[in-house]
């Protein structure tokens, strides 16, 4: 069972008849004319003092049977100050109007509020935050719940996706606006997906053909094999994987919306399926989360997905390593050195330092074969940037301030935050080894730091920027618009940065 996903509509201001109606309500709880007449005995009016209600955000009223009308219920949502209502909090709006749903199977937003301008787009951004807050991994739950906790042993159905009919001043402009949206939404909620799925269901093999699915968007897909890797010098990435029988594999696709002369823009992204740590084994307490270690991945699959179902004008290349580093006799040992698709070798001190292993192929090849205007790597690579910056903001290392604060800008934009770390001479020494050209880790300190360090090596002078995303990817702490234990994380903040400055 998977919960359905709510039906979005949008319609001209009109008083509704049945079912539950949202109206919004502006910081001194005050009410525009199409919400009023949506309470025709003013019981909300009376209620607010009742419940000391004062228009705060995300602060709910609620009415059942109101008076006067043949309502199941009326709920009035505090909008807080209209001055603030820009992008993301019209997103949270939607979340906890999504997340007061219930078990009602029409609903009607009233998109009316007194000093507020509610156009296309912020109608849009609500209705995207009712997506975002819906969404559940429940697919493999099997029994239905009787509602006090306990599974009754039924099998569980399907439940009727709620109709939400957002009333709005210009319908046209919201639907058109909301279709761009959409498009984003469905990569994240794909992004969710991916990071959500048991390993034992999504190894490489199965995460290869996921991404075969983008080639109904227009996405041109290509999937390496371990022979093509092989042949291609990738002896990093292969190391992590020559622990598991599943295999290696390395995605690539290519969205080609701008001209086509024109250089692409490539996004990279870890994909360990699974990550025991190798020989350098994990202790067993929340082994579990590792499923999750593909998080970046699952990132640059979202992101390809939602720029190719809003059709960007701009040329792009998602890359993924996908591996699995499990434990066998075969496995690749501390101590063991591998050499790189760049020539370089590396003695591996480590096994679990795998995903900079993953990235140092993939990174090179995209590079070598794309020669793109900038690199994104995306990664869950470090518990040292859960330490840093905990689970609020992605570590953001780059070679370029123009990159760097263009993704520091899409990340206040849309708040999936980053925050800039250094990198520097001083820490890339802490990586030279004696028996190689590098070894994957550095001292004690400064563990994500040497992490990007490493990376760096492998990108020669291409702007280039890696996003930590070991805090925000998996595990990030609930809001208003994700209660999943996968967030999507990196999807909304790399489709801002395209949306924002590289589409002609």
């Amino acid at each position: 069972m998977m919960t359905s996903r709510p039906s979005i509509a949008f319609a001209k201001f009109a008083a509704p008849k049945k079912g539950s109606v949202f109206v919004l309500a502006a910081n001194d709880g005050g009410l525009g004319d199409a919400a009023k007449a949506c309470d025709p005995a003013k019981t909300l009016e009376r209620a607010f003092p009742v419940a000391d209600f004062s228009g705060k955000f995300a602060g709910l009223v609620e009415v059942l049977a109101p008076e006067g009308t043949s309502l199941d219920r009326l709920v009035a949502v505090g909008a807080g100050k209209v001055s603030g209502l820009d992008d993301h909090a019209w997103l949270k709006l939607g979340g906890t109007i999504a997340a007061s749903l219930r078990k009602a199977t029409e609903v009607a937003v009233v998109l009316d509020l007194p000093g507020a301008d509610v156009g296309g787009r912020q109608a849009a951004q609500l209705a995207a935050g009712i997506l975002l807050r819906s969404y559940a991994f429940d697919k493999y739950k099997t029994k239905k719940d009787n509602g006090d906790g306990q599974r009754d042993g039924n099998k569980a159905e399907p439940k009727k996706p709620v109709k939400v009919t957002i009333h709005t001043t210009d319908p046209a402009a919201a639907k058109k606006a909301f279709a761009e949206e959409a498009a984003v939404i469905d990569g994240v909620l794909l992004a969710r997906d991916l990071v959500n799925e048991p390993a034992n269901m999504l190894g490489p093999v199965e995460f290869a053909a996921r991404v075969n699915e983008l080639e109904a968007l227009g996405v041109t897909v290509e999937i390496l094999v371990e022979k093509e890797m092989k042949k291609l010098g990738m002896g990093a990435l292969l190391g992590v994987a020559q622990g598991s029988p599943r295999g290696a594999r390395l995605a690539v696709m290519r969205w080609n919306g701008g001209k086509a002369k024109d250089s692409p823009i490539a996004f990279v992204g870890k994909g360990v399926t699974f990550d025991t740590g190798g020989n350098s084994i994990k202790t067993a307490s929340g082994m579990e989360d590792m499923k999750g270690d593909m998080g970046g991945a699952a990132a640059v699959t979202g992101l390809m997905h939602a720029l190719a179902a809003r059709k960007a004008k701009t040329n792009v290349v998602g890359i993924i390593g996908l591996v699995e580093n499990a434990v066998d006799g075969h496995a690749q040992r501390p101590g063991d050195i591998v050499t790189s698709m760049s020539g370089q070798t590396i003695e591996v001190l480590n096994t679990d330092a795998e995903g900079r292993l993953v990235l140092a192929d993939a990174l090179w090849y995209c590079n070598d074969r794309f020669q793109p205007k900038f690199m994104v790597n995306l990664a869950t690579l470090t518990g040292a940037t859960m330490v840093a910056l905990g689970q609020h903001y992605a570590g953001l290392f780059s070679n370029n301030d123009e990159l760097a604060n263009r993704l520091t800008s899409a990340g206040q934009a849309t708040q999936e935050r980053v925050w800039r770390m250094p990198l520097g001479t001083e820490y890339d020494k802490l990586i030279d080894s004696k028996n190689a050209d590098m070894k994957n880790i550095g001292g004690r300190y400064g563990g994500a730091i040497i992490a990007a360090q490493f990376l760096q090596r492998f990108v020669k002078d291409t702007p280039w920027a890696h996003l930590d995303i070991a805090g925000t990817a998996m595990g990030a702490p609930s809001s208003e618009i994700n209660q999943s234990w996968g967030s999507g994380f990196g999807v909304r903040l790399l489709d801002r940065l395209v949306r924002d400055n590289y589409e002609g």
